[in-house]
């Protein structure tokens, strides 16, 4: 079964989608197998990380901007080379287990969706497979 969701993102956030992504595996009625979280965008990512401290995606976007800083020498012409390096690196998809009806996350995980180039409306999908 496949999912799409739209959002509008900010400059550059992390958009907590768990709540879409455990709706789509609830909906599905799949108690065990595998889910597959998308991006089709070449400026944004999606990746799993802590939930409990909002500090630790304000702390994520700072690195990925030290390690990715914009630089003059970029040839793009669209001016957003430092946005396709970030989402190069985070990577534009997560794969979940599914248990019992659930997705596996630990305690401390959300999934989110990750903007280097907004602010924009973005989609990203669900694949369910599964029992």
């Amino acid at each position: 079964m496949l999912y799409q969701y739209t959002l509008k993102t900010q400059k550059e956030e992390f958009v907590s989608i768990t709540a879409q992504v455990k709706g789509a595996i609830a909906e599905s009625g799949v108690k065990d197998g595998i889910c597959v979280v998308y991006s089709p965008h070449t400026t944004a990512g999606i990746t799993i990380n802590e939930n409990a401290d909002p500090d630790v995606q304000t702390d994520l976007l700072l690195a990925y901007a030290k390690a990715f800083p914009d630089r003059r020498e970029f040839r793009h012409s669209e001016g957003n080379s430092a946005a396709h390096a970030k989402a190069s690196a985070m990577g534009c998809s997560a794969t979940l287990i599914i248990e019992n009806g659930k997705p596996l996350l630990g305690i401390w995980q959300n999934i989110y969706f990750c903007e280097f180039d907004g602010p924009r409306v973005r989609k990203f999908y669900v694949k369910i497979m599964g029992e």
